[in-house]
């Protein structure tokens, strides 16, 4: 697929160079600048060829135009999916439980990107499947797919500058007391592939949570993410001996009561990576949860 971004140089750039401009005002990476030099038709400058040496004058109408394959190994397969929005750059969805983000050895079908790729083709468009937050199999909720590799990059500078903000709703084991934050370290447990643990060598790991209701011996709590860590809040609530309820891994209660952990991706505020404008996005909690909370009552 192709995109093209329209831009009219003010004042701030006049006399800068166009390299300039576009790692300071797009925040594009050498790589991606690469790449347009590549393309004819990547950089034009008042509907003329440039390089990345040409001095922008206040006035000038620049066109960048990115070209995008598509994930050629990811199978499309007509899965039903709940899509919050979308348009040329972005699309955010509701993530159902039981379905992997991506196909992994053993599971080549049954995932969120193999429904996003038969979505594209059904509409005669094709794409690379990014995946910008990602959530475990089991983890239902908000997730925010890139449709380019530029919006990527913009979306993942977020995440890592904090603009990219997240909340999540668990049902944790026991009654916690207050409000609080697990600020520990995590990193992959040795014996492991899969499983993580809080460790003085493992890398920053931040997450805050408060109570919203309590039950008889369970706790529903909101989580936000400072950090991103592989399975960072299934970690932390058993750090704090709250485990998920339903945790098959890092729990050890009785998981007849909800199928998988109960974690689910509430709410997602960004900005858009292309025209800058906020954006926020929100989802309840499914119905195995709401479910499990009403046998609590």
């Amino acid at each position: 697929m192709k995109r093209t971004l329209e831009y009219t140089i003010d004042y701030k750039y006049d006399g800068i160079k166009l390299k300039i401009f576009l790692k300071e005002h797009c925040n594009m990476s050498d790589n991606l600048i690469k790449a347009l030099k590549r393309e004819y038709d990547g950089i034009f400058v008042n509907g003329r060829h440039e390089r990345v040496t040409y001095v922008l004058k206040r006035g000038d109408m620049l066109r960048l135009t990115m070209y995008e394959g598509t994930s050629e190994n990811i199978v499309p397969a007509n899965i039903p999916i709940d899509i919050i929005y979308e348009d040329e750059d972005i699309a955010v969805v509701n993530k159902q439980a039981n379905m992997p983000t991506h196909p992994s050895l053993g599971n080549y079908e049954n995932t969120l990107a193999n429904a996003m790729m038969y979505h594209w083709q059904s509409k005669g468009k094709q794409y690379v499947f990014r995946a910008v937050n990602r959530l475990d199999k089991d983890t239902s909720g908000i997730m925010v797919i890139a449709k380019n590799a530029y919006s990527h990059a913009q979306l993942c500078t977020q995440i890592q500058d904090g603009r990219l903000r997240r909340k999540y709703r668990a049902i944790v084991c026991g009654n916690l007391e207050t409000d609080g934050t697990v600020d520990a370290p995590i990193k992959r447990r040795e014996e492991s592939i899969i499983e993580r643990c809080v460790a003085e060598d493992g890398q920053e790991a931040v997450t805050h949570y408060k109570i919203i209701r309590k039950y008889d011996g369970y706790t529903l709590i909101e989580l936000e993410l400072e950090t991103g860590r592989t399975h960072q809040i299934r970690v932390h609530m058993s750090y704090l001996g709250h485990p998920i309820a339903g945790d098959w891994l890092y729990g050890n209660e009785n998981h007849d009561l909800i199928p998988r952990q109960a974690l689910h991706s509430v709410w997602a505020e960004f900005f858009h990576p292309v025209t800058g404008e906020k954006m926020s996005f929100y989802r309840d909690i499914p119905e195995d949860m709401m479910k499990l909370l009403e046998s609590l009552n």
